[in-house]
């Protein structure tokens, strides 16, 4: 597994899609999918230049975290219950995956004992999928509206994971409507929300995801190898 060789051929298919679509790939962050992988591969992902990594799992994370000597920054991209927000407090730079308002709440909690603020995306559930996270479009406004009153969290845009389809053009429709969703939400000027960041793509769609306004990209496999 050449991992820094993965990492080079990803960011090149980033340069060459943009270039097509006519965006600055210093617009699209590439969030390398960590969950699962132990620190010795995390860390030859840093040494190749990767700084965002991605977890889903926390106690997997909180396993493996001081073993990655790199100065890197964690996002957590996982479905996450609220019991668990206090392991997560001052160690990630962004919650992926907030889609209720009451895991709002505790992370708000958190991050006011240590002073801090923490940005984060709300999660949508565009397809409706019952194992997913994720709030629905109906609830959307209601929810940045609640959650942009708690104190220490910084709203900076929104997630999805779309269904699985083994071609990327039918999830384009998925990708299309998260950033009309955003495009919406920043209509409505709400005090502290910014639709800056649109967290959606992965290793098989993540080029329609750029096309269609990805500013994250949650890549994994593509550099990692297949899922343990």
């Amino acid at each position: 597994m050449d991992i820094k060789s993965n990492i080079t051929e990803i960011r090149t298919t980033i340069e060459n899609v943009c270039s097509r679509c006519g965006r600055d790939p210093e617009e699209v962050h590439l969030v390398a999918v960590s969950k699962t992988k132990p620190a010795e591969m995390i860390n030859a992902a840093a040494e190749a230049g990767q700084v965002l990594f991605g977890e889903s799992y926390v106690q997997d994370f909180l396993d493996k975290v001081d073993a990655v000597t790199h100065p890197v920054a964690w996002h957590f991209i996982g479905g996450l219950q609220s019991n668990k927000v206090k392991y997560l407090r001052g160690k990630v730079a962004m919650i992926h995956s907030v889609d209720r308002l009451s895991l709002a709440r505790e992370i708000s909690k958190q991050w006011q004992k240590i002073d801090e603020p923490i940005d984060i995306l709300i999660q949508l559930n565009l397809g409706a999928e019952a194992s997913k996270s994720g709030t629905d479009e109906e609830q959307l406004e209601t929810l940045a509206r609640q959650i942009s009153e708690l104190p220490q969290l910084r709203i900076r845009g929104l997630m999805s994971l779309p269904p699985y389809c083994d071609d990327p053009e039918e999830v384009r429709p998925y990708f299309r409507r998260l950033k009309e969703l955003a495009e919406m939400i920043d209509r409505l000027q709400i005090p502290n929300v910014e639709m800056h960041e649109m967290s959606m793509g992965m290793s098989h769609d993540f080029k329609v995801a750029i096309e269609e306004g990805a500013t994250m990209i949650r890549v994994g496999t593509a550099i990692f190898g297949a899922r343990n």
